[in-house]
């Protein structure tokens, strides 16, 4: 008996968990023969990347192809697959690419890009920049010239993305991004005066029920999954708080709904209420002093400024930084002098 199961992340549709409870009267085999023989469209070779990457366990311990299943073994497996909904044509569209190697690409998104094709979204995405980056520009040999995603900032999110550029690189990826090892770090804007200098917000997230375009938090374990997030603050600027956010889970909209459980929500962030002005005086000089603002940046505040990982084939660690984006650091730059020169109200 076995099951299937999308995990419902930000990393959802890139990879593949499979669970299978093996029967009493199985008889030994393989387990990259009765994996093949279990899933759908896997190929051999691709169960055997899985396992190379640590991504088949057997009761919970990580296994080689070779292992020979047993009656009451408890199977899991994560693979990864492109997804192919539509055809990818390369197209010229400018990337900052940060690092790359024979297995890896490190991309710094602007904002505005969306990072893979989907509803609403069939081109002018990162996997069509990169499609054209590897074929024209750095060409992968003996491939198709295409890069796996292992997970995705949200359009208007800026800052580090890493790419697998071979398979092998993408399942050993995926299992750090689906066990959250990978570390990650995001500098987000939010409204209001934090009472805490660090803190953790907790609960479970899971689409609206209202609106399935955005994430709520919900108390109860059954419904959404777990959600950790990790935040200290940076600078206090009265009315807003630059904060650091670190990671533990990595689930869609993960930021934005927990800031906004806690009633402080990214600023100008307009999924999640933060295009409006939340905090602050009623004089007309602070209102256009915000607008400004939200003009300089017209997107949530929200940019993912490090990443850090052990390499999936040469097993060393990684860590990449990058800089604040110009409209963020021009709307930091705007509040410094605003709280500097403001007397308090």
């Amino acid at each position: 008996m076995g099951t299937s199961e999308h995990n419902q992340d930000e990393s959802r549709d890139l990879y593949e968990h499979h669970r299978f409870d093996v029967d009493p009267g199985q008889s030994p085999v393989r387990i990259d023969k009765f994996l093949f023989e279990k899933i759908r469209n896997a190929s051999r070779n691709k169960i055997q990347l899985a396992a190379k990457a640590g991504n088949i366990l057997v009761n919970d311990e990580a296994v080689k192809p070779s292992y020979k299943v047993k009656p009451g073994d408890r199977i899991s497996i994560v693979l990864t697959y492109p997804p192919r909904d539509t055809e990818i044509h390369p197209e010229d569209i400018p990337i900052e690419v940060v690092y790359e190697d024979r297995d890896l690409l490190i991309v710094n998104k602007q904002a505005g890009m969306v990072a893979h094709p989907g509803y609403n979204n069939y081109t002018g995405t990162l996997v069509h920049a990169l499609a054209h980056y590897l074929q024209k520009v750095s060409p992968l040999p003996n491939e198709e010239g295409l890069g796996f995603l292992v997970h995705r900032i949200d359009k208007d999110t800026s800052g580090l993305l890493v790419t697998a550029k071979n398979e092998e690189a993408q399942s050993g990826l995926a299992n750090q991004f689906f066990h959250h090892s990978i570390d990650r770090k995001y500098q987000a804007l939010v409204w209001g005066d934090l009472e805490n200098d660090e803190g953790t917000i907790e609960g479970n997230i899971a689409r609206d029920k209202k609106d399935r375009r955005v994430m709520s938090i919900y108390e109860d374990e059954e419904t959404g999954k777990e959600a950790i997030t990790h935040y200290k603050v940076i600078k206090r600027f009265r009315y807003v708080t630059l904060t650091e956010c670190r990671l533990e889970t990595g689930r869609t909209h993960q930021i934005r709904a927990h800031f906004k459980h806690i009633k402080h929500p990214l600023f100008n962030d307009a999924a999640y209420g933060g295009d409006r002005i939340l905090k602050g005086t009623t004089f007309t000089k602070y209102k256009q002093f915000v607008q400004n603002c939200f003009a300089l940046m017209p997107r949530q505040a929200l940019h993912a400024k490090s990443l850090g990982f052990i390499h999936p084939v040469t097993k060393k660690k990684m860590f990449f930084d990058s800089e604040l984006p110009g409209d963020f650091k021009a709307v930091l730059d705007k509040w410094e002098h605003y709280t500097e020169y403001k007397p308090l109200d």
